[in-house]
């Protein structure tokens, strides 16, 4: 799309993140960090008793199976706050979180 929008053909060998550039679009995995970490905030906030809360406190017992994902989108967003040195009591001031992710 970004290709279509500058009129740029792939023979042309123009970098993709030049196209962006110029479109003043951000990286993609930029904005899937950036969501996701909106996302993981916004859970922080929530109560203790809300149920979205408790299902992310959740410990599954027993054993796992090494190919197993569960967990995988908690894991994400632990390794997306450390880029940025992020912590629950960011999350707690609103305004704060989102300018944080933003420049993170």
């Amino acid at each position: 799309m970004v290709r279509w929008m500058c009129n740029a053909k792939v023979k042309d060998r123009v970098p993709s993140k030049e196209l962006r550039e110029r479109l003043g679009i951000d990286d993609t995995i930029l904005i899937l960090h950036q969501n996701r970490l909106q996302c993981h905030g916004h859970v922080l906030r929530k109560e203790d008793t809300d149920w979205v809360k408790k299902c992310m406190e959740y410990q599954v017992e027993g054993s796992r199976r090494r190919v197993d994902q569960r967990g995988h989108g908690e894991r994400l967003c632990r390794k997306d706050s450390k880029a940025p040195n992020l912590n629950k009591d960011d999350a707690m001031d609103r305004g704060r979180w989102k300018k944080l992710i933003k420049i993170g």
